[in-house]
């Protein structure tokens, strides 16, 4: 399997959660210990981690680059991490505690021109675009607006000024344990084969990671169903 298996790590008072449809009153805690969780993925042989700082995102800057310094320190994981990130001193931050890759979201629709300068100063290889969708509509502000883009009009824009990888969240499947839309990514890497496209949201079983690899996808995020065990690593 070419397939990079991406375990997500969701923060919420420093300790590991999950969520249904992003839903802040569905959480659910899975391990208090973030580093005891990385560390378990790591032993298993996962290389890759995606943290989303969920207080982050509702303060509007980082809350927990404590937690990203300690998994980053103390294991070898290649780490992305999203969450309130609005300003370049946080992308400096993220970095600067260990992260290869910042995961930005809402700021790339709402404000283009500083995501511009954000690809152009970090480069693609450190920015991972975060798009959530509902149908092929690019949401943003933790799902609340629904933008006038389509999915495959922003990532071609994105995609002339430099961007070089991204991940798609499809919201009415996330968190929810009822499978994902493959035909859906399929279409995303059809139309952007040199871009690394990694699907999120609705990954629930060994099939649906089979699907994903033979659409040739080149990672899934993958975080309740592992947690709940639909998947073993």
């Amino acid at each position: 399997m070419n397939l990079q298996i991406i375990p997500a790590i969701d923060l919420i008072d420093g300790k590991c959660v999950r969520l249904t449809h992003g839903d802040y009153d569905t959480k659910k805690i899975y391990n208090s210990d973030p580093l005891d969780q990385a560390k378990i993925f790591e032993e298993k042989g996962i290389k890759r981690l995606h943290i989303v700082d969920l207080d982050g995102a509702k303060a509007g800057k980082p809350m927990h680059l404590q937690v990203l310094e300690k998994i980053a320190s103390q294991t070898n994981l290649t780490i992305d991490f999203g969450g309130g990130i609005r300003h370049s001193d946080s992308i400096k931050s993220i970095l600067s505690s260990g992260a290869k890759m910042v995961s930005v979201g809402s700021i790339s629709v709402k404000n283009p021109e500083l995501f511009e300068s954000w690809l152009s100063d970090f480069g693609g290889n450190s920015i991972l675009l975060a798009a959530d969708v509902r149908g092929e509509k690019l949401l943003t502000d933790a799902w609340k607006n629904e933008s006038e883009f389509t999915i495959f009009e922003f990532i071609e824009k994105w995609k002339q000024k430099g961007l070089t990888q991204f991940f798609c969240t499809d919201i009415t499947k996330d968190g929810a344990l009822e499978g994902l839309n493959t035909d859906f990514y399929g279409e995303l890497k059809t139309k952007f084969p040199t871009l690394k496209v990694i699907a999120s949201g609705g990954v629930t079983s060994q099939n649906d990671l089979i699907e994903l690899d033979k659409l040739n996808i080149d990672g899934a995020i993958v975080g309740k169903a592992i947690y709940e065990n639909r998947i073993t690593l």
